[in-house]
């Protein structure tokens, strides 16, 4: 028997990528899948195909499982309910929810255009609002549910290029953290995943120069979609009763357990401060503890296992 035996998954983004291997190792560990994916491109601008999701659907058909398509945007809250009611029309029920789903439009700040924020903003942050909030209150009167969204290390870290992508995601993480903690008396969970995987989303990311042409190779040959679905399927399952709040990054056959933002260091002055003396006294004694501007590549500069 597998880890989400006699479970239903709703598993978005799940025509290709992450999504798609989630889907179908949540129906390979048992359980009935909901198989969500819109099918436009990377930037989320071009019309939908239902033809995504639906291959990922046939295949779990084909190899003895039970799964059906969905091509609704996690945009739209219509569309989220209605992924819900196919659920539980179809399988009777809803245990989980992995949302993988995303788009990228990468450019620098100072030149994004208004489009570009509000659409990433869309489909990543009101996406995760959406598909939690269409579902927890069945989770709740359920007494269990889980969610497992993503999030990311432009977010967490940072990535030159990504404000728009970077701030959907660490949306994200707030998000995930008072779901779980609003969730637990009625075991509801809720974690998040930042993955690093070679995925067409990344696939779009320009190569510049020698050191970005190595760190894509090294997420082709190193850093795979299965690997990440392994820990999000995990997660998912109910064995995983105990983890919630948490922030996870796969990188390869890498686990990583990040912290969250907790107090590193404070200063005080009994008689208060001025901007003078801020900057005099409280600054150069923090300076050894502030964090630097260092991207992604300099926090994990090393190959993936």
């Amino acid at each position: 028997m597998g880890v989400l035996q006699g479970k239903v998954v709703l598993v978005t983004g799940g025509g290709r990528g992450i999504g798609r291997e989630c889907a179908l190792l949540a129906a390979k560990e048992g359980a009935s899948v909901v198989v969500n994916d819109l099918g436009a491109s990377v930037g989320g601008g071009d019309l939908g195909s239902a033809g995504p999701a639906e291959e990922v659907a046939a295949e779990i058909r084909a190899m003895g499982g039970q799964a059906v398509s969905n091509s609704d945007s996690v945009s739209a809250m219509n569309g989220v309910k209605a992924m819900v009611e196919q659920a539980m029309d179809t399988f009777g029920g809803l245990h989980s929810v992995v949302n993988p789903a995303g788009i990228l439009r990468d450019g620098m700040f100072h030149k994004m255009p208004d489009e570009d924020w509000d659409a990433v903003i869309e489909v990543h942050l009101r996406g995760a609002y959406n598909v939690t909030r269409a579902t927890v209150e069945h989770f709740r009167n359920q007494g269990e549910g889980s969610y497992v969204l993503f999030t990311s290390t432009s977010g967490l870290i940072g990535n030159i290029g990504q404000a728009n992508y970077a701030a959907a995601k660490l949306g994200v993480m707030g998000l995930s953290r008072i779901i779980a903690m609003e969730g637990a008396i009625k075991s509801v969970r809720s974690n998040i995943i930042a993955p690093f995987a070679w995925t067409r989303m990344i696939a779009t990311i320009p190569v510049k120069d020698e050191a970005s042409a190595a760190r894509v190779e090294r997420m082709k040959n190193g850093m795979r979609a299965d690997q990440v679905a392994q820990l999000a399927v995990a997660l998912a399952s109910p064995e995983a009763h105990a983890v919630s709040g948490q922030v996870f990054a796969v990188r390869g056959n890498e686990i990583v357990l990040f912290d969250q933002p907790r107090p590193v260091r404070s200063v005080s002055r009994i008689e208060g401060w001025s901007p003078a003396t801020i900057l005099e006294q409280a600054v150069p004694s923090m300076a050894a503890s502030f964090t630097d501007l260092g991207a992604t590549a300099s926090v994990f500069p090393y190959d993936p296992v």
